[in-house]
């Protein structure tokens, strides 16, 4: 079914009893060409862009829990393009310019909201340092502005500019940023891919390779082994955990990630805000909570649950930056586990086992590279090479020296 104004309007009219379901809930098959492990936001646009893309129908997503109950829905729901190094930017630029089309190549409503980002500057090293990043940004063709500290009062005036500990000087701006509704991107690429003949298994958690001779043949599960032409793993938070299963030590941690949202507000926010005198990022919803998060916890878990010293800590930032949501009331509040690599850069890589590929090591930035990852990794499993603008991303760069430290702060995970 194609979903339409005027299909909504019929469907109103006559009882709302034309729906189809979304996606279907088959058995497993016994052999597939493709199986993609993990049913969350990247999994789910591999399995989309092989099938629309690159011809591959045969596919399944295996998903341990049910479609957006990972990550993907346990996201502050970012998305922009504001990266500084030649192995990243075009990457993400790439992505941003998908999710600018999705919603009608998905033929669904996923949200996407180019209200702009807005990354505070509170010291000059910090503006030195934004514009370098700007004019890195512009030479990708991603926009970037770099405004003043008036500029930024005429646009977000209720910030602490006053009597604020760390002044606000400037702000670097990237207009096309913004926010997608989380688990509707989850959604809207399981519908695409079904409506393709993918199928979506959901409750069938892999517990086993099958390997011999050095390829894979396919996979255990909790629904029995299932065969495959090849493997593509992108689990998130539980990549180390998963690839365990085939014998492989990953270069990752993982660490769990906060995410807010306050009780419902008046409009006040008009796009993203991040404060540059700590880790605190906020937006606000369509039915008006603050969203907003900070820095991952300090310790290694596989719990999506976080502790208080953190909720502190981020509440502190929000408070320091607008005082203004001091009395607000927090709704709720919620973790994913992220897979933190040593860099703070992702992977999309073959493995040394014939026919098993592996998608992870995303850190901070999974939610806002789901349609580029997905489209690179399927480009990987469909053609055996690197898509053009994740040719950088793999498994073997610190061996190599060819690390990809975005932020600039070595290989402690836990910086990233």
């Amino acid at each position: 079914m194609r979903y339409s104004a005027a299909r909504v309007l019929w469907e109103g009219l006559t009882g709302h009893k034309g729906w189809t379901r979304a996606w279907r809930d088959p058995e497993p098959k016994p052999q597939y060409d493709i199986v993609i492990i993990g049913g969350g936001g990247h999994g789910l646009a591999t399995a989309h862009y092989l099938a629309s893309i690159y011809g591959q129908h045969r596919v399944a997503v295996l998903e341990k829990g049910w479609i957006g109950g990972g990550n993907v829905g346990r996201n502050t729901t970012i998305i922009r393009s504001n990266y500084l190094l030649d192995g990243n930017e075009p990457f993400y630029e790439f992505s941003l310019k998908l999710w600018e089309g999705l919603e009608q190549d998905l033929n669904y409503n996923a949200m996407v909201s180019q209200r702009s980002i807005i990354n505070l500057i509170h010291t000059d090293a910090q503006r030195d340092a934004f514009r370098r990043r700007g004019n890195a940004m512009i030479l990708h063709g991603a926009g970037a502005e770099l405004l003043n500290a008036e500029q930024v009062r005429r646009e977000v005036p209720f910030l602490n500019f006053d009597n604020a500990r760390f002044p606000i000087k400037g702000a670097l701006v990237q207009r096309r940023g913004g926010t997608v509704r989380h688990d509707a991107v989850a959604w809207g690429y399981a519908r695409a891919a079904n409506s393709r003949g993918v199928d979506i298994i959901q409750n069938c958690e892999v517990t086993g390779f099958r390997i011999e001779n050095g390829k894979v043949l396919g996979v255990e599960t909790t629904r029995g082994y299932i065969g495959a032409g090849k493997v593509g793993v992108a689990v998130a938070g539980n990549s180390s955990r998963v690839m365990a299963k085939a014998g492989m030590r990953l270069p990752i941690e993982s660490h769990v990630l906060q995410a807010f949202v306050s009780e419902g507000l008046k409009p006040v926010i008009p796009g993203v805000i991040t404060f540059g005198a700590g880790h605190f990022y906020v937006s606000q919803s369509d039915k008006g909570g603050l969203v907003f998060g900070g820095d991952i916890d300090g310790y290694n878990t596989y719990a999506q649950r976080g502790n208080l010293p953190v909720v502190e800590d981020v509440c502190e930032g929000g408070v320091a930056l607008m005082p203004i949501i001091g009395r607000a009331r927090l709704l709720r509040m919620w973790g994913g586990i992220m897979d933190m690599s040593m860099d703070g850069s992702p992977y999309i890589d073959k493995t040394h086992i014939d026919g098993l590929f592996f998608n992870g090591g995303w850190c901070y930035g999974g939610f806002k590279a789901t349609p580029a990852s997905g489209y690179a990794f399927a480009h990987l499993l469909a053609t055996g090479k690197p898509h053009d603008t994740a040719t950088a991303y793999r498994l073997d760069r610190f061996r190599r020296g060819g690390m990809i430290d975005e932020k600039g702060v070595g290989a402690q995970p836990n910086l990233h």
